[in-house]
C-alpha cells in the first residue's frame, strides 16, 4: 500500500504541475523535481523502495525509443560531426575529469569513475521543453536532442565498466578492450536485427493495437537481450527505433501509424514525468543515512562536480565553436556556432532522467557479499548535480535564450498549412495522370482533392495573408471551434439515441477532434 500511495502522490503532482508549468512558463521537468523534494520532505510519505535491477530496464527503453520517434535521421546525418564530439568525445572526457576530482576530494578511484560514468550525460528533456517553447534554431535543436539520445549509450558502456570494476574487485585492459567492442558493436547488431525483425512483423500485421504492441514491446526485449550479453542496450534500443523511424511508413497502417504516436508520446510523458517527481523523494530518503564525506563533506563534491560539468561543457563549445565556425557558416552546418548559440548549447547542459536512473540503479553489494562502497554518497552527490543543474540552469536557460536573441520565429501550424498544400498538389498531379480508372471514379477522386487544395488556400489566406481584415484567423477559429462542437454533439446524440453504433461514432469523432487539432478549431 505504501508504494500505491506514493505512486498515487506522484501521479497527482505530474497531473497537475504539467498545466502550470506551461501557464507560468517553468520547464516541466524543472517543477516536478521541486515537488518531488517537498514531497519526500513532508511527514508521512512512505519512503520510496524500487528494486536497483529494474531500474535501468523499466526507464531507459521507453525513453529512448520514444525520443527516435520524433527524430530526423536526415537531420542527424547532416549533424552527425558535432552530435558524435558531443556524445562521445565530450561525454568520456567530462567522466575522466569528474573521476580526478572525485578522486582528489577523497573517493576511491573505482567510485570516482562510477561517479563520473553516472553524471556525464546531459539530458535533453528539460532544454527541449524550452527550446518548444521558444523556438530555437533548428540545428541548434538537432545537435541538443542527437547528444542527448547518443551520449545515453557512451555513458551506459562506462557505468557498466566502472561498476563491474567495483563490483568484481577491479578490471584490466583486455577487459575493458573486450567490454567495449561487445558493448558497441554487440549493441549495434541487436538493434538492427531486432529493427529488422519488427519491420517484418509490421509488415504482416495490419491491426493498429498488434502495430503498437509490437513497438512498445521491441525496446524492452532488446535492452533485456543486449543487458543478457553484455552488449550496449541503449545502443540497441537507438538503433532500432532510429531503423524502424526510417523504414516502416508503408508497414504500418494509418490507424496503427496515429495509435504509435500517440502511445508513445504518452509514455514520454508520463515515465519522464513520474521519474522526475520521484527524484525528490528519493533524495530526502537518501539524505536521512548520507554521513559527510572527508573534511569537504558530500555537499562540497557535489558542488566541485557540478562546477567541472559546467565549466567543461561551456570550454567544449567554445572551442567547437570557435574551430568550427566558419565551416558551418559556409555549409549550413548544424554546429552551433556563433557565440550566442555556442553560450545556449553549454548552459543546456542539465543533467536529468539518465544520471537518476543510473545512481538510483547501483547495486547494493559486491561479488564478495560486502557492501557497495560509499554507494549512498554517490547516489546522493548524483542527485544533488541534477537537482542544482535541473533549478539553476532550467529556471535561467529561457531567460538566457531570451536574452541573448537566439530563439527563431519558426510557426509549426505554417509550416504544416504550406506542406499540405504541397502534398495536395503531388496528389492532384498522380490522380490527372491516372488513365487506367474509369473515368467516373477519376472525376470523383480529382473533385475531392481539388475542394481540398481550395479550401486550405482559403485557410492560408485567412491565416497568413490579407483576406479577412487583421482578425480573420481569430474569427476562423472561433468558428470552426463552434462548429467541431456542434458535430461533437451531433455525434454523441446519435450515439445516446442508438441510431449508430459505439464503434462507428467513435470513427467519426476520430475524425472531427484530428480537424479540430490540425486547423485550432
Amino acid at each position: 500500500m505504501d508504494a500505491v500511495v506514493l505512486l498515487g502522490l506522484l501521479v497527482l503532482g505530474v497531473v497537475v504541475l504539467t498545466p502550470v508549468a506551461d501557464r507560468i512558463g517553468v520547464p516541466q521537468p524543472v517543477l516536478l523535481t521541486v515537488f518531488g523534494i517537498a514531497l519526500g520532505f513532508a511527514p508521512g510519505i512512505p519512503a520510496p523502495d524500487l528494486p536497483p535491477e529494474l531500474i535501468l530496464p523499466l526507464v531507459l527503453p521507453p525513453l529512448l525509443f520514444a525520443a527516435t520517434q520524433t527524430t530526423s535521421t536526415r537531420e542527424l546525418r547532416a549533424a552527425a560531426r558535432p552530435i558524435l564530439g558531443l556524445a562521445v568525445g565530450l561525454t568520456v572526457a567530462t567522466a575522466a575529469l569528474v573521476t580526478v576530482v572525485a578522486h582528489a576530494l577523497g573517493l576511491p578511484w573505482a567510485v570516482a569513475a562510477v561517479l563520473g560514468a553516472v553524471v556525464s550525460p546531459p539530458d535533453p528533456v528539460a532544454a527541449s521543453a524550452v527550446a518548444g517553447r521558444l523556438r530555437l534554431p533548428p540545428r541548434l535543436v538537432t545537435v541538443l536532442e542527437g547528444e542527448g539520445q547518443f551520449n545515453d549509450a557512451t555513458a551506459l558502456v562506462l557505468y557498466q565498466l566502472s561498476v563491474m570494476a567495483v563490483v568484481a574487485g577491479g578490471v584490466t585492459v583486455t577487459q575493458v578492450a573486450a567490454g567495449l567492442v561487445v558493448a558497441v558493436l554487440g549493441g549495434a547488431l541487436i538493434g538492427f536485427a531486432g529493427g529488422w525483425l519488427a519491420r517484418r512483423a509490421l509488415g504482416l500485421l495490419h491491426d493498429p493495437g498488434a502495430e503498437t504492441t509490437v513497438t512498445i514491446a521491441v525496446p524492452f526485449a532488446l535492452f533485456l537481450v543486449a543487458d543478457e550479453i553484455g552488449a550496449s542496450g541503449v545502443l540497441a534500443v537507438l538503433v532500432a527505433g532510429l531503423y524502424l523511424r526510417a523504414t516502416t511508413s508503408r508497414e504500418v497502417t494509418s490507424a496503427g501509424w496515429l495509435l504509435g504516436r500517440s502511445v508513445w508520446q504518452y509514455v514520454d510523458f508520463a515515465v519522464s514525468g513520474l521519474l522526475f517527481a520521484f527524484l525528490g523523494v528519493e533524495l530526502a530518503d537518501v539524505l536521512e543515512d548520507t554521513p559527510l564525506l572527508g573534511d569537504g563533506g558530500t555537499l562540497g563534491v557535489a558542488a566541485a562536480v557540478t562546477g567541472v560539468l559546467v565549466v567543461s561543457r561551456a570550454a567544449a563549445m567554445s572551442l567547437a565553436s570557435a574551430v568550427a565556425g566558419s565551416r558551418a557558416r559556409r555549409a549550413a552546418s548544424a554546429v552551433p556556432y556563433g557565440w550566442r548559440e555556442a553560450t545556449v548549447a553549454s548552459w543546456a547542459g542539465m543533467r536529468g532522467v539518465v544520471t537518476v536512473a543510473t545512481a538510483l540503479a547501483l547495486p547494493q553489494t559486491t561479488d564478495s557479499g560486502s557492501s557497495f562502497p560509499l554507494r549512498d554518497e554517490v547516489v546522493l552527490v548524483a542527485l544533488l548535480v541534477v537537482i542544482v543543474t535541473l533549478v539553476l540552469q532550467g529556471l535561467t536557460l529561457a531567460p538566457l535564450i531570451r536574452r541573448l536573441g537566439v530563439a527563431g520565429t519558426v510557426d509549426v501550424r505554417a509550416d504544416a498549412r504550406r506542406l499540405q498544400s504541397l502534398v495536395a498538389e503531388a496528389a492532384l498531379e498522380q490522380i490527372r495522370r491516372a488513365d487506367d480508372v474509369p473515368a467516373e471514379v477519376k472525376a470523383a477522386v480529382l473533385q475531392q482533392y481539388e475542394s481540398r487544395l481550395a479550401y486550405r488556400g482559403q485557410v492560408h489566406d485567412l491565416v497568413d495573408g490579407d483576406l479577412g481584415g487583421h482578425h480573420a484567423g481569430e474569427h476562423l477559429r472561433s468558428l470552426l471551434a463552434r462548429a467541431a462542437e456542434a458535430e461533437r454533439e451531433a455525434v454523441l446524440e446519435a450515439r445516446r439515441s442508438g441510431q449508430v453504433s459505439p464503434a462507428a461514432a467513435d470513427d467519426v469523432l476520430f475524425d472531427i477532434e484530428a480537424r479540430a487539432t490540425r486547423y485550432g478549431g
